[in-house]
C-alpha cells in the first residue's frame, strides 16, 4: 500500500517559494520555503526536490522534510562541505522569491502505532526525527508515546539540541547524546532486552551507519520487519 501511495505522490508536483537560508553549524545549512495551505505530509517523510533556476546534472534529489506538518514552513537541512555538488551549490545560490520544485511526499519512515520506539540518529540523520518529535510535541500526546532517541555524532555537533532538549523536558520522550558506537550498542541492548520485537526501531544516517546498525539489531534477534531505515547519501 505504501509503495502504491508513493507512486501516486511522486506525480504530485508543486513549486515552493524560497524564503531564506541560514547556517545551522559548521557545514550544515537550513533552507526555508513557503508552505501552501494544502501541502501536508507525515512527519518523517521526504520529498523529491528539483533545481529549476539553472541547468545542472542530476537536478532532482530526495531530502527529508525537517519541519513538522504542523509548522508553517517547509524546511530542508543538509550538510554542505567545502566541495559541494552542483545541486547543493544551486541551493546556496537561492535568493528570496526564487523557487524549487517538490514531488511527493514519499516514504514510510514515520510512526504508525504507540508501540515503544527506539530512534537511532547518526549525524545529519537527525532530520527526520526532528520532524517526528516536533509533531508529537504539537499533538500533545508525548506522554503516551514511548520514544527513546539516541543521537550519535563523533563530532559532538548535535543539530537541533536545544529543540530536542525542550521537547524531552515537556514529554516522556528521552534523548541521549552519544559519541561512540560502543555506547550506542549498549543503549540499543537495553531497549531490545526490555521490548524485543514489541518495539519499533528507526535508523537514519549515512548508508554505512544504517546498514551496520540494522545488521547489529538483526544479529541480536530483532526482526527485520521491526526495523525502519532511512539511509542518507552525500549528493
Amino acid at each position: 500500500m505504501s509503495f502504491f501511495q508513493d507512486t501516486l505522490s511522486i506525480f504530485k508536483k508543486r513549486d515552493l517559494l524560497f524564503l531564506q537560508s541560514y547556517k545551522e553549524s559548521e557545514g550544515v545549512y537550513s533552507f526555508l520555503f513557503k508552505k501552501e495551505e494544502d501541502l501536508t505530509w507525515k512527519a518523517g517523510q521526504h520529498g523529491l526536490f528539483s533545481i529549476t533556476h539553472k541547468k545542472i546534472k542530476n537536478p532532482t534529489k530526495p531530502f527529508t522534510l525537517v519541519s513538522a506538518p504542523t509548522e508553517n514552513v517547509v524546511r530542508l537541512t543538509m550538510a554542505i562541505g567545502e566541495n559541494p555538488s552542483d545541486f547543493k551549490k544551486a541551493m546556496l545560490e537561492l535568493k528570496q522569491g526564487m523557487k524549487i520544485r517538490m514531488a511527493g511526499p514519499v516514504g514510510s519512515f514515520y510512526l504508525k502505532d504507540n508501540n515503544p520506539s527506539l530512534f537511532i540518529a547518526g549525524g545529519i540523520g537527525i532530520t527526520p526525527f526532528r520532524s517526528i518529535l516536533k509533531q508529537v510535541e504539537a499533538e500533545g500526546n508525548g506522554v503516551e508515546k514511548q520514544i527513546q532517541l539516541h543521537y550519535i555524532d563523533s563530532k559532538k555537533l548535535y543539530l537541533f539540541k536545544e529543540e530536542l532538549d525542550e521537547i524531552a523536558n515537556k514529554t516522556s520522550i528521552s534523548v541521549t547524546y552519544l559519541d561512540s558506537r560502543e555506547n550506542l550498542h549498549h543503549e540499543i541492548n537495553k531497549f531490545a532486552t526490555l521490548n524485543k520485537n514489541n518495539g519499533n526501531y528507526f535508523i537514519a544516517g549515512s548508508r554505512s551507519m544504517v546498514g551496520s546498525i540494522s545488521t547489529y539489531l538483526q544479529k541480536n534477534n530483532v526482526s527485520k520487519r521491526n526495523i525502519k531505515k532511512d539511509a542518507f547519501y552525500g549528493y
